[in-house]
C-alpha cells in the first residue's frame, strides 16, 4: 500500500458564540475554518483527520502541512507510522505540531480501516467507557459558574472544571461559590491557564486546596519549572502541567526529573497525534503518574483522544469543553454522554466517526493540494 495523495479541504465554521478560556484565547466569536485532511492510498483506503479549532483556523497551519509534510508522505507505506512520525518531527521547525498530529491521526485511521478494527483495539483496549467531566469557559460571575456546575451535577457528570476570570481574588471567589453550590463531595478542578505569577498562584492554590479541589491545573507560565517546583513544596493539592511544553517527548524529561508536576497532560493536536499521546502516556506510567487527556480543539480530534483514553490505564476522565457551539462541528454524530455520565468506546473501524461530508462540501472554502 502506498500514499498517492494528500489534500486539506478548508470549510467554514460559522455562528461561533462569544467565548473565552483565558488570555491565551482571548474572546473569540463569529467564524473560523476547519480543515478536513485526506490521505489517499492506492488500495482505495482513505484516512481522515480534522485540523483547526474555533479560535485557531486551519489555514494557519494548512499551508505548511501541504508544503512540508505532503512530500514526505507521497509514495510511502501509510502503515509505517513510526518511521513517518520520526521523519515528520525532523521537519517540526518548518511545519507545526498540530499539522504533524493531524497527519498521524489520519494514518491511524487508515490502519484501523485496513485491520477492520477501532484504533483503540490496535493500541490495546483497556476499557470500554470512561466518565466525562465538564470544563467551563470564562463566565460573567461566580454565580454563573455555580449555576452551571449545579446543572451538570444534576445530569450525573462526575466533575466540573473551572476556567476562571484570571484575577486571583475573583478566582478565589469563583472557587468558593462553586464549592458552596455543589457541596463538599462533588469533584471540582481549577484550570488557571498559565495566568498567575508565583505569589498569586500560591494564594489561589491554598484556597483551592482548602476547598477540596481535585487538581490545580496550569497556574504558572507553561515552562516555569522552577516555580512549579516551589509551588509543589508548599501545596498538597495535585498540580497539573505540561499541556503545552515546546518540543516532543523529550520536553517532558525535566518535568519528570525535577518532580515539578503531579500529572502529565496533552492531546492529539498539541502532542503530535495518537502516536505522541501514547508515548507520553507510557512515559507517565513508568513513573506512576496519570496522563490526563486534554480537549482536542475539534470534534474529530476528540474522537482520536477517546481512542487513546480507551487504551491506557493511567487516565481518569474525558474532558468536555463548554460551550458546545464553540467545540462541536463537522461530525454527523458527535460523541455522546450517557445518562450515567459515561462516554463509550468507538466501535467502527479506524476512527469510527461519522464525518458530515455534506456539510464540508456545502461550507467548502478552498482545497489545499
Amino acid at each position: 500500500m502506498k500514499i498517492t495523495d494528500v489534500t486539506l479541504t478548508l470549510f467554514a465554521w460559522d455562528d461561533i458564540p462569544a467565548t473565552s478560556y483565558g488570555a491565551h484565547t482571548g474572546k473569540f466569536s463569529g467564524a473560523s475554518k476547519l480543515g478536513l485532511l485526506k490521505i489517499v492510498t492506492d488500495e482505495g483506503v482513505t484516512g481522515h483527520a480534522f485540523l483547526g479549532s474555533a479560535f485557531f483556523p486551519a489555514d494557519s497551519d494548512g499551508g505548511s502541512l501541504i508544503r512540508v509534510l505532503k512530500p514526505l508522505l507521497l509514495g510511502q507505506d501509510p502503515l509505517q507510522r513510526e518511521r513517518l512520525y520520526q521523519a515528520m518531527w525532523k521537519r517540526v521547525r518548518t511545519t507545526t505540531v498540530r499539522s504533524i498530529g493531524a497527519v498521524d491521526v489520519a494514518l491511524w485511521d487508515i490502519a484501523g480501516q485496513v485491520a477492520g478494527l477501532p484504533i483503540h483495539n490496535l493500541l490495546g483496549t483497556y476499557r470500554d467507557q470512561v466518565p466525562a467531566y465538564m470544563s467551563s469557559a470564562v463566565l460573567a460571575s461566580p454565580a454563573a459558574y455555580a449555576e452551571e456546575a449545579l446543572h451538570y451535577k444534576a445530569q450525573n457528570l462526575v466533575a466540573y472544571k473551572i476556567h476562571p476570570p484570571q484575577a486571583w481574588r475573583e478566582d478565589i471567589r469563583v472557587c468558593e461559590a462553586v464549592r458552596k453550590a455543589v457541596g463538599d463531595d462533588y469533584l471540582l478542578m481549577l484550570d488557571a491557564a498559565w495566568s498567575y505569577d508565583y505569589p498569586s498562584a500560591l494564594r489561589v492554590g491554598q484556597a483551592a486546596q482548602d476547598l477540596g479541589y481535585y487538581w490545580y491545573e496550569d497556574p504558572l507560565a507553561d515552562n516555569d519549572i522552577y516555580n512549579y517546583l516551589e509551588l509543589r513544596k508548599h501545596l498538597h493539592i495535585p498540580i497539573m502541567a505540561t499541556e503545552y511544553p515546546a518540543g516532543g517527548l523529550d520536553a517532558f524529561t525535566p518535568w519528570v526529573k525535577e518532580r515539578a508536576t503531579d500529572y502529565l497532560r496533552g492531546d492529539v493536536a498539541v502532542k503530535g497525534g495518537i502516536t505522541g499521546l501514547m508515548k507520553v502516556a507510557h512515559l507517565a506510567e513508568a513513573f506512576h503518574l496519570n496522563f490526563e487527556v486534554h480537549h482536542g480543539g475539534n470534534s474529530l480530534n476528540n474522537v482520536a483522544n477517546l481512542h487513546v483514553i480507551m487504551a491506557i490505564r493511567n487516565t481518569e476522565f474525558f474532558e468536555v469543553l463548554l460551550p458546545a457551539e464553540s467545540q462541536k462541528y463537522g461530525l454527523a454524530r458527535d460523541i455522546e454522554i450517557d445518562a450515567g455520565g459515561m462516554v463509550h468506546a468507538p466501535t467502527g473501524a479506524g476512527l469510527g466517526a461519522e464525518i458530515d461530508f455534506a456539510l464540508v462540501e456545502r461550507k467548502k472554502v478552498a482545497v489545499l493540494a
